[in-house]
């Protein structure tokens, strides 16, 4: 009986205990295992990053974009753009309400195209 009072209290003090929480906060609410392509935020500054991610939209159209909602609006317009001229489904993240405020750098992931569902066969990590 003191095992689930215990258990009880910890779940509603700290929430429900997550999977490699520290790989899905990395991937943008993702495991790594079903990411099919990530890139950072100096990548997606680059100009052949562009004809990349065109690629992998039309070669995966049943997977999903994630943005990562803290990078410049220049960059979230940009993609954002994209995946609705393909009519791509995508996800704007946001993660307020984290304990500790993490500042956002340029080796950040920005951009992360991933299966909704199952584990991907071949990734792309740059």
């Amino acid at each position: 009986m003191a095992n689930d009072s215990e258990d009880y209290i910890k779940q509603h003090m700290f929430g429900n205990p997550q999977i490699k929480p520290d790989e899905k906060r990395a991937f943008l609410g993702n495991f790594r295992e079903r990411v099919a392509l990530a890139l950072t935020i100096s990548q997606l500054r680059q100009s052949q990053t562009n004809e990349m991610v065109n690629q992998v939209i039309n070669n995966y159209p049943e997977y999903r974009m994630y943005l990562n909602g803290k990078m410049d609006d220049e960059l979230i317009d940009h993609y954002m753009g994209m995946a609705i001229d393909h009519h791509y489904q995508f996800t704007v993240l946001v993660q307020n309400g984290v304990r500790v405020p993490a500042h956002i750098g340029p080796n950040d992931f920005g951009l992360v195209i991933a299966s909704p569902t199952e584990k991907v066969k071949r990734r792309i990590l740059l």
